[in-house]
Formats: C-alpha cells, structure tokens, sequence
C-alpha cells in the first residue's frame, strides 16, 4: 500500500517512505481480496473505506503480529476488533492485534 504512505505533502510522503523502504512489500491474492470483501461487509465500511478491509485482509492472511493504524473508526475500534475475531475464528485464521502506534509503544 505504497500508494497511500505516498499520498499528501510531498516532503511528509518523502518522509514516510524513508521510513517504511527497508519493509517487506505484501503481495494480495485472490483469497487476500476475497477476505477483504468479507470484513467490508461484515464491518459495514462504507465504500471510501474499502481499502482499510483490504489492510485488514493483508495483516491477517500474512499472519502478521500486528497491524498499526491511527483509523479509529474503520480499524482501531472495538466493534471491529470483535468482527474481525469472530469472522477469523470461524475460518480458524489468526487474528493480529489492531492497535494504534500508540498503543503499541505503551506511550
């Protein structure tokens, strides 16, 4: 998701990808965008949200420990943590845990 860390000021974008270049690049699959169609619906996002179901889709089928985001109402929030929980635990899939940066560095 290149393309977003790359949107907005162009000094901030230049920042931005300084800091995530040594990262490895997730590649999508089908299965990777069929599991984002499902938390798009499940969530109920609306449709300029869609990308953040894609986000999701990538940290779980990655089998990340973690996916960091500052998007309170779409990622970060406890009605879509347990959505998420319950739609993975039915597919018997790992779920990361979804957090602010915040959060994480017990700030």
């Amino acid at each position: 998701m290149i393309e977003e860390v790359s949107n907005g000021n162009l000094e901030a974008a230049n920042r931005r990808l300084q800091v995530v270049s040594h990262l490895p690049i997730l590649q999508a699959n089908e299965e990777v965008k069929k599991l984002a169609d499902t938390y798009f619906v499940a969530i109920n996002l609306p449709e300029r949200a869609r990308l953040d179901a894609s986000h999701l889709a990538m940290a779980v089928w990655h089998r990340l420990d973690y996916l960091l985001s500052w998007n309170c109402k779409h990622i970060v929030s406890a009605r879509v943590r347990k959505i998420v929980q319950e739609l993975n635990q039915q597919r018997e899939l790992l779920t990361p845990i979804l957090c602010t940066p915040t959060e994480l560095m017990e700030i």
